[in-house]
């Protein structure tokens, strides 16, 4: 019988279980937004909130306490940024989002965010399209210096 054992081992031993989890919650407060299985989501859910609470408490002992499991200093900083937006909340900080099946494996496939992380996660993308549109003038523009070199160069001709 399973009494008292809650929790899924996630086809891992108990310290690399652990190792994941943590590296997981640490990600989902840097990032406010990570992709993973449904399983693994669900499993770092309590954790996730748990690091919250830690953050709306906000004194010098919750701050250690969060360093002694977020795996990076600029995590807990954040955190502590991301827990004011959750003021008079008393629960709930995550949502998951169920989004189709892995391609390799078939496994489900969800996203984890804090409620709030809208605004972050659309600045990233502009960002991201700005970064990307950057990059495409700049392979246009050495395209365009390629060919002019090509068209000037005596013998390339036929």
């Amino acid at each position: 019988m399973r009494h008292l054992n809650a929790g899924k081992k996630l086809g891992r031993n108990t310290a690399h279980r652990r190792a994941l989890l943590r590296n997981l919650t640490t990600s989902l407060v840097l990032e406010e937004r990570i992709q993973t299985t449904v399983p693994k989501a669900k499993a770092i859910r309590p954790w996730a909130e748990r690091m919250i609470t830690l953050g709306k408490r906000g004194n010098e002992h919750a701050r250690r306490q969060a360093a002694a499991f977020l795996q990076d200093p600029r995590a807990v900083e954040k955190l502590f940024e991301i827990a004011a937006r959750f003021g008079d909340r008393q629960g709930g900080y995550t949502r998951i989002i169920k989004a189709g099946f892995r391609a390799g494996d078939n496994a489900e496939i969800a996203y984890i965010e804090y409620l709030g992380s809208e605004a972050v996660i659309q600045k990233k993308r502009e960002k991201r399209a700005e970064l990307l549109e950057k990059k495409a003038e700049a392979q246009r523009q050495a395209a365009e210096e390629l060919s002019k070199s090509q068209e000037g160069e005596p013998g390339s001709e036929e």
